[in-house]
């Protein structure tokens, strides 16, 4: 024991506490080096490398450990090291707590002095016991600290200490790994000669004072994709009143990046706008031409009518930053030789960054990550340092590593201590598991799913009981039998979140053994199961709900095509077939019942690819056919979804997972209704059902694809769903499906929110117990924020996914005409929906040297008039649609107007020559003075 404190304490009651804190030290902490005999056996946990890697230091020749201080752990050990290119890096070094390396605060020393001698004692230390183990061993500890005092006072106690930099610049056999030094000052790394841009960020203290009284307000930065010059700030709390804040131009932003919380200043009423019609993308070379973008800045600004202006503010100061290492390729500098050049990310909402490489050559035309050190005052753009290299742009594996980066989709190989907690196999069903089950082998199941499909999550079944009712079945994958709460594999899949689906591969939740075999309702194989059956008349009424745990054996695995043609077979009747026809009658009187609550019925094109079967790139492209049987899984899925929501809240009123879908706010409306008013068609908006009603009315006997179009536009409109805890919330409506409640249990192999469902109806009706954080609202809640989460970020790097295969499809199918649709129209583009492919895209009609065309936007009705012709939303054109190579940085599906013909503007159908599609073209070097 290192020394005992006692302090008596008075308690409410008026009694007296005595409490003793006494402070101890271990002493069977070893040192971790292989064969140490002075440690004896205290070398629990891992050990340092016997004979670390020679790191080839100019510095240090002879084996070394490297210890660095907490603010190079902090800021380097992820850019600079990676494994095989150094000495074993610290963190294998286990700091002893025991009395020799134990520091005492001295008096008058700060925390901060004292954890730096802490450091120096243990390396000291390290290096006097390494000694011991042998009279030959060479071995040393270097520390390494970018504290200039710190270093200084180590040498002097006879410590080799280097500085980051210099123990970097002396790894010979790696002179690469110098460009991934962070720039830790953003002074130091201030362009020369630059003068002041932004304004400076205020104190954490002055921020804090600010939001307190009122003055400034806290929120995230949320920076637009379309407009590089506009951003909005989410404002956070309960005020209702300027939710949203408007920042427009450069020095509004003031250095802000997406994501991070910043404090915003509300700019005078007189000085509000409304969020810009025009689309910027920053495609400038010159990082200090600052002049061109105030110009720019002047597009923004439109003379509107005052209800259009919204709540305008500036950045006044960062609270947190959020930046993570980004992905993106190297913009080459012109300048020949020059080590300072821009990197371009593949999120067109961050800002390029200013990197120093000596290897631009080799990292151009590839995928790199780049991490964010700073943003100086006087730069246009923020500093960062170099991470790592992806590969080729275009391979897919390259671009797929990308995307999944991008959108934080966690894809790492499951570990070993999450593997360790699946089932051991060959498994089979023992008694121990028919413990409060029920054994449904013997009932006609079968599943529907798509073509391929291996984590089968759901099945059906429906037959006739003898007193004339229908005995319908829905039986889930019983998932939460073999992930147990808290443990290793729990606790990774709580972090995925969901399954994530791109166009040639998915990103399991859980480990394959259970998504494809285990718990896959696999045919003709016997599977544990969670089923929720009713009891129902002809008329679609349940008269009983029962959910029971069961073991199933389903007689087949259809997909929809399969089940569609048995249903309309004329021939056929047996059992499966049967009940398939059973299930689409109920299921057709189910979805008319919710369409006459007020359900919503929307529309989004959604694309499949056929797929070269060597070569894995995609052939034909072409929108998913929907045919009965889809709606059939989809109205069973969403009653069983209901009935369970209904359940879980009647026993656990304050810890039910639900999911709602909140009402949008009518602005969001405000589209749809000017574009179905320029068609002479009214949309209402105040209920769903007359949302649902307007849209079922919305014809047009020559224009059949209108109301189709229409949907679309609907469901743009719309909020996004989420989960939420029901002891957090008051609002438990699902907008979209007219129910007053709703929750997610049918597909716990992809989404963990059903896992957690699944525990919780298990609990309900008694066959499985409870565990302390199922009934913790505030942990639910957390669990409920990851999940909104991970679920958005797999929505995007679907649609990411979607988007390079398109690419892919359209570089070798060439340049194709197609006919298209307007959906919007903006300042200077119209954005077009081609039916054929299901594909969106933008038409720009302002380019780089071309002079401008004359163009007039009117945002009430909304229109475009470019120079002689408008052109209104859902407005039929033809569009050119190719692959667009020459900006590496991003590759894109690039449109062009073929008709209606618009002298200057429009590209004749047969006159592509003067395209320039097929790569960037060669640059003029200038050479550097």
């Amino acid at each position: 024991m290192l020394k005992s404190k006692t302090f008596l304490k008075k308690t409410r009651a008026g009694g007296v506490l005595k409490i003793v804190r006494e402070h101890y030290l271990r002493d069977d902490i070893g040192c971790g080096a292989v064969g140490c005999t002075a440690c004896g056996g205290a070398h629990e946990g891992p050990a340092l490398e016997p004979q670390p890697q020679d790191p080839a230091s100019s510095l240090c020749p002879q084996p070394h450990y490297l210890l660095p201080d907490t603010n190079v752990l902090l800021h380097q050990i992820v850019s600079a090291w990676r494994p095989g290119t150094g000495a074993s890096v610290a963190s294998s070094l286990r700091l002893p707590g025991s009395l020799e390396t134990y520091v005492e605060q001295e008096q008058g020393e700060n925390a901060n002095d004292r954890n730096d001698r802490a450091i120096r004692v243990a390396a000291k230390w390290y290096n006097e016991h390494l000694k011991k183990m042998s009279t030959d061993n060479q071995l040393q500890v270097i520390f390494i600290t970018n504290d200039r005092k710190n270093k200084e006072k180590a040498v002097e106690e006879g410590i080799p200490a280097f500085t980051c930099e210099e123990y970097v610049k002396s790894l010979t056999a790696n002179p690469e790994l110098i460009d991934r030094l962070a720039c830790l000052s953003e002074e130091g790394n201030e362009i020369e000669s630059g003068k002041i841009i932004f304004s400076e960020h205020l104190p954490l203290s002055k921020l804090q004072q600010g939001i307190k009284s009122g003055t400034y307000l806290q929120g995230t930065f949320r920076a637009s994709r379309e407009n590089y010059l506009e951003a909005t700030v989410w404002i956070h709390g309960d005020n209702e009143e300027n939710k949203e804040i408007i920042l427009q131009g450069l020095k509004h932003l003031n250095r802000a990046i997406h994501e991070d919380i910043v404090a915003v200043e509300l700019l005078p009423k007189s000085q509000w706008v409304a969020p810009s019609s025009v689309v910027l993308h920053d495609e400038g070379q010159n990082e200090d031409d600052v002049e061109k973008e105030e110009e720019r800045e002047q597009m923004l600004k439109t003379a509107v009518s005052e209800k259009m202006l919204k709540p305008t503010g500036r950045v006044v100061g960062i609270i947190k930053r959020n930046w993570r290492p980004y992905c993106g390729m190297l913009s080459k500098s012109d300048i020949k030789e020059s080590r300072r050049h821009l990197f371009t990310p593949a999120d067109k909402r961050i800002p390029r960054i200013r990197i120093e490489t000596r290897q631009a050559s080799t990292l151009e035309g590839r995928r790199i990550i780049v991490a964010i050190d700073g943003w100086p005052r006087n730069s246009r753009y923020p500093n960062g340092h170099f991470v790592k290299n992806l590969g080729d742009v275009g391979e897919k594996e390259t671009e797929t590593e990308v995307l999944l980066l991008e959108h934080d989709v966690p894809h790492q190989p499951f570990s070993q201590a999450v593997l360790s907690f699946l089932p051991k196999m060959p498994w089979s069903i023992t008694e121990k598991d028919m413990k409060n089950r029920e054994d449904l082998r013997h009932l006609c199941i079968c599943s529907v799913d798509p073509p391929g499909c291996t984590d089968i999550d759901d099945a059906l079944h429906c037959r006739e009981l003898e007193n004339g009712n229908l005995e319908v079945g829905v039986h889930i994958a019983d998932v939460s039998h073999f992930i147990r709460p808290g443990n290793a594999l729990d606790q990774e899949s709580a972090r995925r979140g969901t399954t994530v689906y791109l166009c040639e591969k998915r990103i399991d939740m859980v480990p394959e053994l259970l998504s494809s075999n285990l718990c896959s309702l696999k045919c003709d194989v016997d599977r544990l199961a969670f089923s929720c059956i009713w009891e129902m008349n002809h008329s679609a009424e349940i008269l009983k709900t029962k959910f029971t745990k069961s073991v199933i054996n389903s007689k087949a695995s259809l997909t929809y095509a399969e089940a569609q043609l048995r249903i309309d077979s004329a021939n056929m009747r047996d059992n499966i077939t049967t009940s398939l026809r059973g299930l689409n009658k109920l299921a057709k009187i189910l979805k008319k019942k919710r369409i006459e609550k007020g359900a919503l019925t929307l529309s989004s094109p959604e694309v499949r690819f056929h797929m070269d079967s060597e070569t894995h790139d995609p052939i034909d492209l072409q929108t998913k056919e929907l045919r009965e049987t889809n709606s059939m899984v989809e109205e069973f899925m969403l009653l069983a979804n209901i009935s369970v929501a209904k359940k879980i809240y009647e026993e656990f009123s304050e810890h039910a997972l639900l999911r709602k879908h909140p009402a949008p706010p009518p602005s969001n409306y405000e589209i749809l209704v000017k574009a179905a008013r320029s068609r002479n068609l009214e949309i209402k908006t105040d209920t769903a059902k007359s949302l649902a009603e307007s849209l079922d009315r919305a014809e047009s006997p020559t224009f059949p694809y209108l109301n189709t179009l229409l949907r679309i536009l609907a469901t743009r409109c719309m909020m996004q769903a989420v989960y939420f805890c029901s002891g957090m919330d008051n609002d438990f409506h699902h907008y979209g499906l007219a129910s007053p409640i709703y929750t997610h249990f049918t597909s716990p192999i992809r989404r963990y929110a059903d896992v957690i469902v699944h525990r919780l109806l298990a609990v309900a009706i008694g066959a499985d117990c409870t565990y302390p954080e199922l009934t913790d609202k505030h942990k639910l809640a957390d669990i409920c924020k990851n999940l909104n989460y991970r679920h958005k970020m797999a929505q995007y790097a679907q649609r990411a996914s979607v988007a390079f295969h398109t690419q892919l499809f359209f570089k070798s199918k060439g340049i194709v005409s197609e006919e298209a649709y307007i959906l919007f129209v903006r300042k200077n583009a119209i954005v077009v929906l081609i039916p054929k492919y299901g594909l969106e895209g933008t038409v720009f009609f302002e380019e780089k040297d071309k002079p401008n065309p004359r163009l007039i936007y009117d945002d009430e009705i909304p229109s475009l008039k470019i120079e002689d012709t408008v052109f209104h939303v859902f407005d039929k054109v033809k569009v050119k649609i190719m692959l667009d190579s020459s900006n590496l940085q991003h590759q894109k599906i690039r449109m062009s107007l073929v008709e209606p013909q618009i002298p200057g503007i429009s590209i004749p159908p047969d006159d592509i020559s003067n395209m320039n599609l097929n790569g960037p073209q060669k640059k003029k070097m200038k050479f550097e003075k």
